[in-house]
């Protein structure tokens, strides 16, 4: 349980770093660091792409030290037999660049713990669509439970002011929850492929797939300023990228010992740590009912993430 909260603290690190990278900040309150680009889509691709130059070799190490089998698996995918599979698993790599540069985009125009907490009103859509394409109808307490997502979520909106404009908060917000909608159909499509390629590759190839989508963008949509600080920007790539390796790698190794629910109800904290860690290091700071709104989306999925939880454990104890 430590190793899976300590997971979601450090990934935390990684959008606070986006954060800076987008908009100058007082850093732990000595020095003034940021804004060495303007947060939109094509400098989005930009640092998605510095980030997962580091994030995918490192990745490719761990998934074949985690599980042997990944290369013959990689060959299978190719085979007549297993090639809707790896359409399966491409198009969550396409999803996954997607909801990445929309979030990039969020965390560049709204404080980071607004943006993130928007983003984790994911399970509502993921309850959603799995009703729609599995049939798992949400239960009158899942009903209840994503309603207090969403008005957590509400509760969160930041009012126009001199430092954010009603224009920039529209958009902000419009990228997060975008990013959520397009973070749920990669969960669902995820899970149809997963029943059927091992967890291990399966996340490899979506960030190896990212990693070749922001390359491609970026050849064709480069960023406008072609002047940039490359040595801060190469830094706060690599660091988000080394935080980000950790961040996974933990989490991993916190499933396979306490399993993917229970990791998923820790993993609820995380837009409440991505607000504290944010107040922290870069002294982003919240009115009292952004703060209350935060706490309702973590309880919130706490909450969806514990009913399933019961839910697999009475239907265990049926069987036996």
């Amino acid at each position: 349980m430590l190793t899976v909260l300590l997971s979601s603290l450090v990934l935390t690190l990684h959008n606070v770093t986006v954060r800076v990278l987008f908009s100058e900040h007082l850093v732990l309150g000595l020095f003034v660091l940021g804004g060495y680009v303007k947060p939109d889509l094509q400098n989005s691709f930009l640092l998605m792409f510095m980030r997962m130059l580091l994030v995918v070799p490192l990745m490719a190490t761990l998934a074949f030290k985690l599980y042997p089998s990944a290369g013959r698996e990689f060959q299978d995918l190719f085979t007549r037999e297993r090639f809707d599979v790896l359409i399966q698993a491409f198009a969550c790599g396409i999803l996954m660049f997607v909801y990445i540069a929309a979030l990039y985009v969020a965390i560049g125009l709204i404080p980071t713990g607004i943006a993130l907490t928007l983003f984790f009103t994911y399970p509502v859509f993921t309850a959603l669509l799995a009703w729609k394409f599995f049939g798992d109808r949400p239960t009158l307490f899942r009903w209840l439970v994503m309603g207090i997502i969403l008005i957590g979520g509400v509760l969160t909106i930041p009012q126009s002011s001199s430092n954010y404009s009603s224009n920039t908060i529209a958009i902000g917000i419009f990228a997060s929850l975008s990013a959520g909608v397009v973070y749920a159909f990669y969960n669902v499509i995820g899970q149809k492929c997963m029943e059927r390629f091992h967890p291990v590759p399966f996340t490899w190839i979506s960030f190896a797939s990212t990693l070749l989508l922001s390359g491609v963008s970026l050849l064709l949509f480069s960023p406008a300023n072609s002047q940039l600080d490359w040595t801060p920007l190469w830094i706060g790539s690599i660091f988000s990228g080394i935080v980000s390796f950790i961040g996974h790698t933990l989490n991993n190794l916190g499933i396979r010992t306490i399993g993917a629910t229970k990791a998923s109800i820790i993993g609820s904290s995380s837009p409440a740590l991505t607000a504290l860690v944010a107040w922290a290091t870069i002294s982003e700071s919240l009115n009292l009912i952004q703060s209350l709104g935060i706490g309702v989306v973590t309880l919130g999925i706490a909450l969806l993430s514990g009913e399933g939880f019961l839910r697999r454990r009475n239907s265990s104890e049926g069987v036996n």
